[in-house]
C-alpha cells in the first residue's frame, strides 16, 4: 500500500517547506501545497524557493527523501523534451493511483537507409490519436544497431536527431557502437540498452561518462538481474532500468511471471535493489519466423499483457494502428487517476458557428459524455449551444439517480453561462436520460424544455424534426 497517505501527514511536509505562502507554486499557502504533495498531485519542483534558494537546500533533499517511491523515477531526455518511467508509489492501481504512463517506443535500425529512417519517423512522429480530450502518442525512438558497426549506428542516430524531436533509446550490447551514437548527443540523457554479464563493466563506464540511465539486461534470470543491479549501483550508477526479457510462445508465461515478481519484490518484500522500471521489448517476437500479420498479433498482445504487468518502457517494432491504437487506450485507461472523475470544464461550449437562433442543449461533464455528444453534433455538422453542467464528472444516468444533476444546477449553468444574451429563444433540449426532470427545469429556469434522445447519435435526427422542421426558434422568441 502506498505508505505515505497513511503515514506522512501534510504538517509533517509542511514543517520543511518555506512557509512564506509566496503563491508561487500556485496555491494560496505552503500547508495547501503541502496537502497536495501527500497526495501526489504536484511535484516538489513547483515550490520554486524550496528549489532555487540556498537556505532550503537541506530541507529540499529532506523532502525528496521523504516523498521518494519505491520505484525510482528515472528521466529519459532530448532538448527540452523528457519521458518519467518508473516513480511509482503502489503496487496495484487500486490503491492509489498509477503515476507513469509506460513509455512505448518505436524502433529505427542502422540498416535502413536515411531515406527510409525519413520515413519512418514521420509515421512515428505523426501518429496521433484524439481520445476524450486528449491526443494519445507514441513516446520515444529506440535506434537499433543491426550492422554492429559503430559508425552505421552514428550515421542512423544523426539521421533520426535531424527529423524528429522525441528522446531516444540506444539499443546495442556493443559498448562501442553506443559510444558512437552518444557522442551525437552531447546534453540529452538517452536511455542505453543494455549491460549484460559479459560487458557490464565498460558499459557502466559508458553511462558514468555520459549521465545517462542504463538497461540492466538478465533474460529469465532474476538472480543474475539482481546481482548485476548491486554491482552497477556500487559502481555508481543510479539511474537503472530492469530488462527481465521477453518472450512470446513458449516462453509467454516466464515473461509475464517474471516481470510480476519484479514488482512484487519491490511492493511485498521490500527489496530496494530491484525498485527500478521495468522494460518490456515485445519487438522480440519478430526474432522468430512466420508471417508478419502473426508477428504483429503476438506483438500486440505481449505488450498489452505486459502494460498490465507492471511494464514502465517497451520497444516495439509495429506501426499498424490496429496494432497501436488499443495499445494506447488501454495505457491511457490504466494510468488514469481513479480518485478523479474524467471530466471537463464546466460552461457554454459553441459547436460549429451557433447564432441566436440556434438550438441549446445540455450535457453533464463526464468526459466521456461530453466528447460523444459534441462528436456527435459536429459530424452532423449542426451549429449549435451546448452548455456543460457540473455533475462533479458523472455521466448524465448517474447524476440524475445521485442527485448531482438537479434543475437547480441547470438553473445556475443557464445563468452563468450567459446564453440567455446570446439566443432570442427559451427551448432547451435536455438529453432523453434527464426526461424526469423536465418539469423542474422548466419551473427553475423559464424555458420551455424538449426532451431530446436518449442516444446523442440520434441528435441529428431531432433537430431536423423537432428543431429545424418546426422552426421552433420563431415560436419560442
Amino acid at each position: 500500500m502506498y505508505e505515505l497517505a497513511r503515514s506522512l501527514s501534510p504538517l509533517e511536509v509542511y514543517n520543511l517547506l518555506p512557509k512564506t505562502n509566496c503563491g508561487k507554486c500556485g496555491e494560496a499557502n505552503c500547508l495547501s501545497f503541502a496537502t497536495r504533495l501527500v497526495n501526489l498531485e504536484v511535484e516538489i519542483e513547483e515550490c520554486p524557493p524550496l528549489v532555487e534558494e540556498v537556505k532550503h537546500r537541506e530541507n529540499y533533499f529532506k523532502l525528496k527523501d521523504l516523498l521518494k517511491p519505491p520505484v525510482k523515477e528515472v528521466l529519459i531526455t532530448r532538448g527540452g523534451k523528457a519521458v518519467r518511467i518508473g516513480g511509482e508509489y503502489v503496487l496495484y492501481r487500486h490503491e492509489f493511483t498509477y503515476r507513469r504512463p509506460t513509455a512505448i517506443a518505436i524502433d529505427i535500425s542502422d540498416s535502413m537507409t536515411p531515406e527510409s529512417i525519413i520515413d519512418r519517423v514521420k509515421q512515428i512522429e505523426s501518429l496521433s490519436y484524439p481520445y476524450i480530450g486528449k491526443e494519445l502518442k507514441l513516446d520515444l525512438i529506440a535506434v537499433r544497431s543491426v550492422t554492429g558497426d559503430p559508425e552505421s549506428f552514428r550515421k542512423a542516430v544523426r539521421v533520426v536527431l535531424d527529423n524528429s524531436s522525441l528522446p531516444i533509446v540506444l539499443c546495442s550490447l556493443n559498448p562501442d557502437v553506443l559510444k558512437a551514437g552518444l557522442s551525437e548527443m552531447p546534453g540529452d540523457k538517452p536511455l542505453i540498452y543494455a549491460a549484460t554479464v559479459d560487458n557490464w563493466s565498460r558499459m557502466a563506464e559508458l553511462a558514468l561518462a555520459y549521465d545517462c540511465p542504463l538497461v540492466v539486461s538478465a533474460p529469465n534470470n532474476p538472480v543474475a538481474l539482481k546481482s548485476l543491479v548491486k554491482t552497477l549501483l556500487e559502481c555508481g550508477l543510479k539511474d537503472l532500468v530492469l530488462d527481465p526479457g521477453c518472450m512470446g510462445g513458449e516462453g509467454l508465461y516466464d515473461t509475464i511471471v517474471n516481470f510480476t515478481m519484479l514488482r512484487k519484490a519491490v511492493f511485498r518484500a521490500n527489496d530496494s535493489l530491484l525498485g527500478f522500471p521495468l522494460l518490456g521489448a515485445p519487438i522480440s517476437v519478430w526474432l522468430e519466423k512466420g508471417r508478419a500479420l502473426d508477428r504483429k498479433w503476438e506483438e500486440c498482445y505481449l505488450a498489452g499483457m505486459l502494460i498490465v504487468r507492471f511494464a514502465d518502457v517497451l520497444i516495439m517494432h509495429s506501426l499498424d494502428g490496429w496494432v497501436l491504437l488499443p495499445l494506447l487506450i488501454l495505457r491511457d485507461n490504466i494510468y488514469t487517476d481513479p480518485r478523479k472523475p474524467v471530466s471537463v470544464k464546466p460552461g457554454l461550449y459553441k459547436i460549429g458557428t451557433p447564432d441566436e437562433n440556434s438550438p441549446v442543449m445540455f450535457t453533464s461533464n463526464f468526459a466521456l459524455t461530453y466528447y460523444t455528444v459534441s462528436s456527435d453534433i459536429q459530424a452532423a455538422k449542426v451549429d449549435a449551444y451546448l452548455i456543460v453542467v457540473d455533475t462533479e464528472g458523472l455521466s448524465v444516468t448517474s447524476a440524475v439517480a445521485g442527485r448531482k444533476l438537479t434543475a437547480d444546477k441547470v438553473a445556475e449553468a443557464i445563468k452563468e453561462s450567459g446564453i440567455e444574451n446570446q439566443v432570442k429563444h427559451r427551448y432547451l433540449i435536455i438529453p432523453g436520460r434527464a426526461s424526469k426532470l423536465s418539469g423542474e427545469i422548466e419551473e427553475a429556469t423559464g424555458w420551455k424544455v424538449l426532451v431530446g434522445p436518449l442516444d446523442s447519435s440520434e441528435i441529428p435526427k431531432f433537430l431536423s424534426e423537432n428543431w429545424y422542421g418546426k422552426r421552433l426558434w420563431e415560436a419560442g422568441r
